[in-house]
């Protein structure tokens, strides 16, 4: 990029730092007139917007999705997506299990003994596994469940309390979807059974657990506002897909399988408002054993009669006070990644092109100090105002305040437009509140503001614009690009993202990351390993150690 010749205003003009020239402010006004009389600076600020933006546009006008159900003619977009359920927050969510169940009216409590928890998964030794194979071999997941359940109804996206035993994660109470709470630790076995106990007053939930039936302890107590005076009461097993992630120099591959659970519960006790021992099973969400066919709502027979189940196993079989219950599918919030079963999107991944448009930035930036050394200028911005840390933050604040209205703008249009075609594509968006749509727009504007800082201060610490717009380019984008084309090991890639100023593109992240759900690390999706103002902090950090290390470079040596 060219530089034309920069005229630095005259002391007596605002420029300096004394009385009568206009102190901090005056120079303010000299470097945001430096800048904006270099044309192709402003040019670099608009192209960083247009890549932001064109990047952004062109991933959503390019995820569609195509479907052909039971050898009907082909469809697009939003004609193949299945029945989307939200839960009690408005989230999406997943709501699939086996339940037997009976009414629960008035205040009420269940009790039982779980004394097994097994399970089984697809084989993907060989690869992908076709949609609806039977052929599941012994295994269970981390995230397998099977316990008991309190829940508004049967439709999917209720609002519900459960405790259950886990494939790897010990005793959990979980309720609407998105809360989880921490029981006793340790997998259950018939030589170590957990006893479970739920217990209703009004719209108050408490679980409890037990190693031995006697000594209990309270594990969480929550409310479900306006919960109905009869409620769904009974026991429940179900189980997420089977993940298996391949990372490869330039992408990953997920090969994903169906998995299902099967808990054995006995000393099932009932007080309050239960109709007694009438059972009913319900395959909520198509919830039976993997491998069959969704049974639909009332899957199972009255009376614990078994329904349909997958290699010719019944959803649930009662022989006198033991239950037998398995199923499949998952009962939490959707988030973005392989296993989900829907096809879905956030609004930062129309924000995918701020990666590109921070390179041109960082150019500009760089160059907004870079070019006074290499014209020999500085000698006479510093003859104007000879407090060099005042030059520096001068520099600084007007580099930083461009940026983020250029972040800004991008941002807001690359949302605007991108949001509605991946709609339209068939993707489903996984909504975030109000005040967090914000916080992604505006912290990735103040996350292009500070990578403009770091840029602006390698320009004072390097003096060579070539060197310092490579060094930025080494700190910001490269460790994202490396994490994003698996060019370094999976465990590299979280570190980098970790320490290196790319951190801060976690500011951008919408959706949360659920202790209750497997999440891959996937910054193309939208997912870090730090949290959104834990990544940002350490951007900050490079930010004020650049700023440091400049003004002491400034300082120490001649113009």
């Amino acid at each position: 990029m060219t530089t034309p010749a920069i005229s630095v205003p005259r002391p007596d003009a605002g420029f300096g730092d004394g009385p009568g020239h206009g102190g901090f402010g005056g120079l303010l006004r000299a470097e945001w007139t430096k800048f904006r009389s270099v044309r192709g600076w402003v040019i670099g600020m608009i192209v960083a917007a247009l890549l932001t933006i064109f990047l952004g546009v062109f991933v959503a006008a390019n995820a569609s999705v195509g479907c052909q159900i039971n050898g009907g003619p082909p469809k697009s977009g939003k004609a193949c997506l299945p029945y989307v359920p939200h839960g009690p927050g408005g989230e999406v969510v997943t709501d699939s299990f086996y339940f037997v169940h009976q009414p629960l009216t008035g205040n009420g409590s269940i009790t039982v003994r779980v004394a097994g928890l097994t399970g089984k998964r697809a084989d993907l030794s060989g690869g992908p596994v076709p949609a609806g194979n039977g052929g599941l071999v012994p295994g269970l997941v981390a995230w397998a469940k099977a316990g008991i359940m309190i829940k508004q109804s049967t439709h999917q996206g209720s609002a519900y309390a459960a405790m259950m035993v886990t494939g790897g994660h010990g005793v959990r109470m979980q309720y609407n979807f998105t809360g989880d709470i921490a029981g006793m630790p340790g997998a259950v076995s018939a030589a170590h059974p957990r006893w479970l106990r739920l217990t209703r007053a009004g719209d108050t939930i408490t679980g409890y657990d037990s190693a031995d039936g006697t000594h209990w302890a309270q594990v969480g107590k929550i409310g479900l506002s306006g919960l109905p005076a009869t409620v769904q009461v009974g026991m429940f097993a179900t189980s997420p897909n089977y993940v298996v992630s391949q990372n490869s120099f330039g992408g990953s591959s997920n090969n994903i399988g169906p998995s299902q659970a099967t808990g054995v519960f006995d000393h099932v006790r009932l007080t309050g408002g239960a109709s007694g021992d009438t059972w009913t099973g319900t395959a909520v969400g198509g919830g039976g054993p993997a491998g069959a066919p969704p049974p639909g709502i009332g899957g199972g027979g009255p009376s614990g009669g078994p329904g349909p189940g997958g290699q010719g196993q019944a959803p649930y079989t009662r022989a006198g006070g033991t239950f037998t219950v398995t199923g499949s599918g998952d009962i939490a919030p959707v988030t973005p990644g392989p296993g989900g079963g829907l096809p879905t999107v956030t609004i930062e991944q129309t924000l995918v092109g701020a990666f590109v448009g921070l390179i041109a930035i960082v150019v500009v930036a760089a160059m907004f100090f870079t070019s006074e050394y290499r014209r020999g200028l500085i000698r006479t911005t510093l003859a104007a105002t000879p407090r060099r840390g005042a030059v520096l933050a001068a520099k600084a604040l007007v580099i930083a305040a461009v940026a983020f209205v250029t972040g800004l703008i991008a941002a807001v249009i690359s949302i605007a437009v991108g949001v509605p075609k991946l709609e339209n594509q068939g993707q489903v968006l996984l909504t975030a509140p109000v005040l967090t749509e914000v916080r992604v727009i505006v912290g990735t504007a103040a996350m292009v503001a500070l990578v403009a800082v770091v840029a602006v201060c390698l320009g004072a610490i390097l003096r060579r614009s070539a060197i310092a717009i490579t060094a930025a380019v080494l700190l910001v984008v490269m460790p994202f690009l490396l994490t994003v084309l698996n060019v370094v090991p999976a465990s590299v890639g979280d570190w980098l993202l970790r320490l290196t100023p790319a951190a801060g593109l976690a500011i951008e992240q919408s959706i949360p990351r659920y202790s209750q759900v497997s999440t891959v690390i996937s910054p193309i999706q939208g997912s870090y390993p730090l949290t959104p103002y834990a990544g940002f902090g350490v951007l900050c950090l490079w930010a004020a150690g650049a700023v440091a290390l400049a003004l002491v470079m400034l300082r120490r040596r001649d113009a």
